[in-house]
């Protein structure tokens, strides 16, 4: 499977949605707060080319500004749902 780091804000009800989807599937994933991680904030801007949480890195994919519902059909097209 491919390393799964996923960017999120401290109180994000999306976030946290999207937590739980992954959970569900029990795919693993590296969770960086990118209010506590300056690094990681510019990191997850750059990728993504915007500042919203959540933001997936998905090996060498993104997945910008989604909440369960957009990662629900990428676990779909990835057949792992």
């Amino acid at each position: 499977m491919q390393r799964v780091t996923l960017y999120v804000k401290t109180g994000c009800p999306w976030c946290n949605e999207v937590e739980a989807v992954l959970q569900r599937y029990g795919i693993s994933y590296d969770r960086v707060d990118v209010l506590r991680n300056s690094e990681a904030y510019r990191r997850m801007k750059a990728i993504s080319g915007q500042s919203r949480a959540p933001t997936m890195e998905w090996g060498d994919e993104v997945l910008a500004d989604f909440g369960a519902d957009e990662l629900e059909i990428f676990l779909r097209d990835k057949d792992l749902s």
